[in-house]
């Protein structure tokens, strides 16, 4: 066999280039690029491989290593995980920057392949710069932060160990089941050592994703329970995307007269107007689909990890006599919560169970009920979005006015703080793919890097971004990277001069407001940020309005814009829209203020209630 010698590094991005993906739409290139920052500790090694295959693999250069491996997270969900990106950083502090979209990309179950700088492995020097020294073992490094936030993590110690490494981090990559970030912490002197490779490592290979058909006494189990059930309620999780199965899932709803309700990674599996879409599940739920859920007698979760804002921690589906199926590709989501499980991929199964039920309708009297109050839910939709003169607009109403002015196919892009929660009960979705709301971790600084991820996967579609003033202080600097990249954004900042959200729930668990609105916290002079100017001075174009009104006509000229538009209003911090399930924050047992004493007992009384399903 012929071999070809090359340096690890020079390796590694080669395999990286070779790799491809079997899609719908044919065999495409599984790395869609590389996100760098370059420091002492890939710059010499991967730096210079990178620049070797530019044309073939092309290499972006962020500003802040979290924002990147945001965006390239990002990237991955809105190809619902059938390419991702490579995030390379030096040894120190650039690599630790990342450990917290790890742990995003690990909670959502996201492909990313993390390639940080680490130690030299020959110890030549010892320690070499921003090396961490653990006093009682030697073998540490600050890369080991990786380990618990990756789905495989390896130490390339050995330029013949990518040999192996590489194709095992893309096999977790593309795992539906194990999906996930991989690490590879890669030697810095190691990337630059040099090895006879052969030269099949580097033949082109096709990777397909496995889509596993569900067994066949699960899925007669699941047909069972169906047709034994008088009030079933499915509720459509990211699986269903992931799984490209919402057609299919639509049309067995319809079919069958089952009602849907969808978590926030499930949105938009049907048409916001579907006639058989309650909307919005959970704590974040529309009052039509939380209803359901408290009357149904078996809840079919499709895709879901059943995290708590979903169940409302535990109590939503949890009263006697009500059972739970879990379809998932992966078991141990299957099993969650006691339910009965169907493992198989989310399309495979509705597929099936199409065939199965062939024939077969949910109660008319069921589905008429539940599909009935969604006309109220409308109601209150149009009452918490409509436009009015009051001086600091609400959040739901600066979400209508955003709704109004998106296309058909456009994606609205946030993650943390209240507007997720005015998002999953108030965006109209209309197509899939155009909800990218990021609510597993929850990552404040998320909105505006993913968004950049968002655009590079979807670059046809019109990218809308809502973000707090909190959370865009945390990280916007991806904004001059959307300038450069030319990936247009549409950035709405709603400034509420504070943490409005956690300042609800600090309010409602009985606490004084403290430390969340600026005018809460230790201060000497409040600040007074002019975010338009900010955001001007990183290269977009730029306005704060003062009304909705000026909010409407300014997004208009913002999709005109040539270039990322940002687009500034002041916001009401308190009001939210009325809806959800009752969510478990736990409230202190002892204290001295009154309100604190309230609210313990009332979250007592709820736990009862968890506990016993009444």
């Amino acid at each position: 066999m012929a071999h070809v010698r090359l340096t690890a590094a020079q390796a590694t991005v080669r395999w990286l280039c070779a790799q491809y993906v079997e899609t719908g739409e044919g065999e495409i290139p599984y790395f869609a690029g590389v996100w760098a920052i370059f420091g002492h500790g890939n710059v010499a090694g991967l730096g210079e491989a990178l620049h070797g295959v530019r044309d073939l693999l092309p290499t972006w250069r962020a500003h802040n290593e979290q924002g990147m491996a945001h965006a390239a997270i990002a990237f991955a969900k809105q190809s619902r995980r059938e390419r991702a990106m490579v995030c390379t950083t030096s040894i120190g502090p650039g690599a630790t920057n990342m450990v917290t979209a790890a742990a995003l990309a690990h909670v959502n179950r996201l492909p990313v392949l993390f390639l940080p700088g680490d130690v030299y492995a020959s110890r030549r020097p010892d320690p070499v710069l921003q090396q961490i020294e653990d006093f009682g073992d030697g073998t540490v490094s600050a890369n080991d932060c990786f380990k618990p936030v990756s789905r495989y993590f390896d130490r390339i110690t050995r330029p013949e160990q990518i040999l192996d490494a590489l194709p095992r981090a893309l096999a977790t990559m593309l795992d539906p089941a194990a999906c996930g970030p991989v690490t590879l912490a890669f030697c810095q002197d190691v990337q630059a050592e040099a090895f006879d490779y052969p030269e099949g490592f580097f033949a082109k290979r096709v990777w397909r994703i496995r889509a596993p058909r569900p067994d066949p006494r699960e899925l007669a189990d699941l047909v069972s329970l169906i047709k034994a059930a008088k009030k079933p309620l499915i509720v459509a999780g990211g699986g269903v995307l992931y799984a490209r199965a919402e057609a299919a899932l639509a049309a067995v709803a319809s079919a069958a007269g089952l009602p849907v309700a969808e978590t926030q990674g499930g949105k938009g599996s049907l048409a916001w107007d579907h006639p058989l879409n309650l909307g919005a599940i959970g704590v974040t739920g529309t009052t039509a689909s939380v209803a359901a859920a408290e009357e149904a007698d078996l809840v079919i979760g499709v895709g879901t990890r059943l995290q708590d804002f979903t169940t409302g921690s535990r109590a939503l589906f949890g009263a006697a006599g009500r059972k739970l199926v879990q379809i998932n590709v992966a078991p141990h989501d299957a099993h969650k919560h006691g339910a009965t499980a169907v493992v198989g991929d989310a399309l495979a199964v509705v597929e099936t169970l199409a065939e199965a039920l062939d024939g077969w309708r949910a109660p008319d009297a069921w589905t008429a009920k539940v599909t009935g109050r969604v006309a109220g839910w409308n109601t209150i939709f149009d009452a918490a979005t409509k436009a009015d003169d009051r001086p600091l607009p609400t959040d739901a109403q600066v979400l209508g006015a955003v709704w109004r002015a998106a296309s058909d196919d456009s994606v609205v892009v946030c993650a943390a703080g209240g507007l997720p929660g005015e998002l999953h009960k108030l965006w109209r979705t209309r197509t899939p793919g155009g909800y990218h709301v990021e609510y597993g971790f929850s990552c404040m600084g998320y909105e505006i890097a993913g968004a950049v991820g968002v655009k590079l996967a979807a670059p046809d579609r019109e990218v809308h971004v809502m973000v707090g003033d909190g959370s865009y202080l945390m990280l916007n600097s991806e904004l001059a990277t959307s300038v450069m990249l030319g990936t247009k954004l549409i950035v709405t900042v709603l400034d509420n001069r504070g943490y409005g959200c956690i300042n609800r729930l600090q309010a409602a668990t009985g606490g004084a407001a403290f430390n969340n609105l600026l005018a809460d916290t230790v201060h000497e002079t409040l600040p007074d940020i002019d975010f338009a100017a900010h955001a001007k001075s990183l290269g977009a174009r730029s306005e704060k309005v003062a009304n909705l009104a000026e909010l409407e006509a300014a997004l208009q000229r913002a999709k005109a814009s040539d270039r990322t538009y940002v687009v500034v209003i002041d916001t009401d911090p308190v009001p939210t829209t009325q809806g959800g399930a009752w969510w478990d924050v736990a409230v202190p047992e002892v204290s001295v203020r009154p309100a604190v004493k309230a609210a313990r007992a009332d979250y007592e009384d709820k736990i009862k209630q968890q506990r016993t399903g009444d």
